[in-house]
């Protein structure tokens, strides 16, 4: 039996394809009162898109990580830096992304967190 050999190029852009399917569901950051978006809420949830929903799901429902929304990130960690510290050093099955994520990225994604989906 012959083996069909597959290019990078397809494999490259159906993982692509895979990833953005799965990751349109991610909530908008609202506007505020006077019809912007914080730019701060904006980069966290392109860090959310890009970084967090295989293990907490698009809208932070949970799944192979915690649940995130509906006032559980912010039960779990009253204080945003604790939240900060998880995700820059992780815990349990919580990867560390330290290296991955600048400073700005995490603050970014914790505040997405706590405000939009939370």
């Amino acid at each position: 039996m012959r083996r069909v050999p597959v290019s990078r190029r397809f494999l490259l852009a159906l993982s692509t394809l895979v990833v953005t399917a799965c990751a349109t569901g991610v909530p908008e950051v609202p506007a505020g009162p006077d019809g912007q978006r914080d730019e701060v809420l904006v980069v966290g949830r392109d860090v959310y898109r890009r970084n967090c929903v295989n293990c907490h799901a698009n809208d932070g429902g949970g799944g192979k990580g915690a649940k995130l929304k509906d006032g559980a990130v912010v039960e779990k960690y009253p204080d945003a830096a604790d939240q900060a510290a998880v995700i820059r050093n992780g815990r349990g099955q919580m990867p560390s992304f330290d290296g991955r994520l600048t400073d700005a990225e995490i603050d970014a994604v914790v505040r997405f967190t706590r405000e939009v989906l939370g």
